[in-house]
């Protein structure tokens, strides 16, 4: 089996390294690395899975014998799914991947947030600080997917109550409670936290917007490290610049990258970085963990890790 990795790395990860380690697993596979686009269109052609951030459209018609598209991201959203389901090409994604840092970064940046770190680290001298517990908070995880589940346990023992919001409550979870989607505003109502780590869709694009950020408790902080889209920018500035809600840390933003005169950089309530959450230096061995996995699994004909559905589901 041929396979080729995409030439775009992850987080400054070099991606002739993760066909290295491709290489490493896949021994008697033949993988190739694409460091130019035109490289990728000599070598799509005869490639059985292609990996990478994302695949063009117009390559996909040289790719007669492409059976799947390997995503080194979680999210799919920016995928062409409709053109792989219609060519029979199966998608499967990086879940699982960024668990521990995402999860790590969501509860680092409460933290820093209700002790004040976010605050004092911005200023020039000393100054006394009033910062609170976590401790006794209640943390609504919007998503309870690999990092959903990972949130959910590092805040096990800061002594919270977490809510859980996912679109099939009755499979449970790892928090106190979970609810459904229709039951979001009866959490948010109760939250100090809300984080979200949900995948963008139809239904979640937008998901906190005005009339959410109006049922939060004034003093509460939205944290996102999901997709900028989940949250309506607008609705969450006027909340911010009103004191409707008290303060936001975003990883992902809409537009993104957030533009240097955007509003955000100069709230001292809002702590933005740079869609770092995902980056850990194991990416590429974990990545290539599942990859070769799944090749192992088309081989024989079994069930892909990952699959993400598209239009042949």
């Amino acid at each position: 089996m041929e396979l080729l990795v995409l030439r775009e790395g992850v987080h400054g990860l070099s991606p002739a390294s993760y066909a290295e380690k491709l290489r490493d697993r896949l021994d008697g596979h033949a993988v190739e690395y694409a460091p130019t686009p035109a490289d990728e269109r000599a070598k799509i052609a005869t490639a059985d899975v292609v990996t990478g951030l994302s695949i063009d459209p117009a390559g996909l018609e040289a790719a007669d014998g492409l059976r799947l598209f390997a995503c080194a991201y979680a999210g799919t959203d920016h995928l062409p799914l409709a053109e792989l389901a219609e060519r029979g090409v199966a998608v499967t994604n990086a879940a699982g991947v960024h668990t521990a840092s995402a999860a790590e970064h969501a509860v680092g940046a409460i933290l820093a947030i209700r002790r004040e770190l976010d605050a004092a680290a911005r200023a020039d001298h000393w100054e006394p600080a009033t910062p609170m517990e976590l401790s006794g908070s209640t943390v609504t995880i919007v998503g309870l997917g690999a990092i959903g589940e990972g949130i959910a346990s590092r805040l096990e023992p800061f002594d919270v109550t977490t809510l859980g919001i996912r679109r099939t409550p009755e499979s449970g979870g790892p928090t106190d409670e979970v609810l459904g989607p229709e039951r979001l505003h009866d959490a948010l109502a109760r939250s100090e936290f809300v984080v979200l780590c949900c995948p963008l869709t139809d239904e979640t694009r937008g998901l906190i917007g005005a009339a959410e950020i109006s049922t939060l408790p004034p003093d509460a902080v939205i944290v996102n490290v999901a997709r900028g889209e989940v949250i309506d920018t607008e609705a969450l500035l006027s909340g911010l610049r009103r004191g409707a809600v008290g303060g936001a840390a975003l990883d992902v933003t809409d537009p993104e990258p957030l533009p240097d005169d955007h509003p955000f950089w100069s709230l001292d309530n809002v702590l933005v970085t740079p869609h770092s959450a995902g980056a850990t230096p194991a990416y590429y061995d974990r990545l290539a963990d599942i990859v070769a996995d799944n090749v192992a699994r088309l081989g024989s004909g079994r069930e892909l890790r990952n699959r993400v559905r598209t239009g042949d589901d």
